[in-house]
């Protein structure tokens, strides 16, 4: 009886292994499944965002500007923090819109593709109202500041920090909020994983990139002074290419607010969306369609975004002019 008692006792535990063999295997099949979904959501996510990463090295590679040679990976280094930091405040709010509040995910999208196109045009703007000679005069600046000891490196640093982290969270915020918008309808564990992916991966990936730009100048004397003529006339022609890259990063930036900003506008408003879609597919029948539709589609997206971000600009100056007469 008690070996039957034993056997039976066995044969129970050998059915429950059996059933835990299952599950697990079905876990695990959801679990890749998941990870899979995951893996797609944080690449549509990326390409959503990479049209906001142009803009975003740009400015951070900029914001060195002034700082001295061997203080620039620091720097670098205190903003790459910084930007961390930003982002362990966004992605838990993001989070917290999408349980709560879903419905904010596109007005606050709106809201900051009307910003990213307004600064674009403040950009422009500012670029076709300012002459070359007070930019040399902003550069000189710097640079006298570099050369006088009586001058607070240790302050002028903190402010170059300060700027460029504020200016990460605005872009931050933005990247977050289009992966947001990409993984709305997820559930809550994808949308985790997506956004904090996407949070490391963008800063890791921008800030590196960061530092090799404003090392480039660097690399380019070092290699000038080697013994081969080879590693001589690279040094020099990197040397020669390193402003004309952070000039192509800086209108590559702007175009990319005009297109990121002006796309987020045109999908927010159905009726707009509609109308730029017909028009692409209207050109797209042409000869070479595929190639046109895009083309026609990103123009008329960044059409929309230099619109919106002269109609945000104008609103912005009026409203900064009626406070001055206002205070007066």
């Amino acid at each position: 009886m008690a070996s039957g008692s034993l056997l039976a006792l066995l044969d129970d535990i050998a059915t429950i292994l059996d059933d835990v063999a299952v599950m697990t295997k079905v876990a695990a099949k959801k679990s890749a499944a998941m990870a899979d979904d995951v893996s797609v959501m944080t690449k549509v996510a990326a390409q959503k965002t990479a049209g906001v990463l142009g803009d975003d090295l740009a400015l951070n590679a900029q914001q060195v500007t002034g700082v001295r040679a061997e203080r620039e990976i620091p720097v670098v280094w205190a903003v790459a923090k910084g930007s961390m930091i930003n982002k362990v405040i966004l992605v838990p709010a993001a989070l917290l819109i999408s349980a709560f509040a879903p419905w904010a995910v596109t007005p606050l999208l709106m809201v900051g593709g009307a910003f990213l196109c307004f600064e674009g045009f403040e950009k422009v703007a500012h670029k076709l109202l300012h002459s070359e000679h007070e930019d040399a005069a902003e550069h000189e600046s710097h640079a006298k500041a570099n050369a006088n000891p009586a001058v607070d490196l240790v302050a002028f640093e903190k402010d170059k920090i300060k700027g460029a982290v504020r200016t990460d969270f605005i872009l931050s915020a933005e990247i977050i909020a289009i992966t947001l918008g990409t993984v709305a309808s997820a559930p809550f564990a994808q949308q985790v994983a997506v956004l904090s992916g996407i949070a490391i991966i963008m800063t890791i990936g921008v800030y590196g990139l960061v530092a090799g730009i404003v090392k480039l100048d660097d690399l380019g004397l070092w290699l000038s002074n080697k013994a081969s003529s080879a590693a001589r006339a690279l040094g020099a022609g990197i040397v020669r290419a390193a402003p004309w890259l952070m000039k192509g990063l800086s209108v590559a930036g702007t175009a990319a607010m005009f297109l990121v900003g002006g796309g987020i506008l045109v999908h927010g408003v159905p009726a707009l969306h509609h109308a730029v879609e017909a028009a692409a597919n209207a050109a797209g029948q042409w000869p070479a369609g595929g190639v046109w539709k895009v083309v026609a589609e990103n123009l008329l997206n960044a059409v929309v975004g230099i619109v919106a971000g002269g109609l945000v600009l104008a609103g912005v100056t009026l409203v900064q002019r009626l406070r001055g007469k206002s205070t007066a």
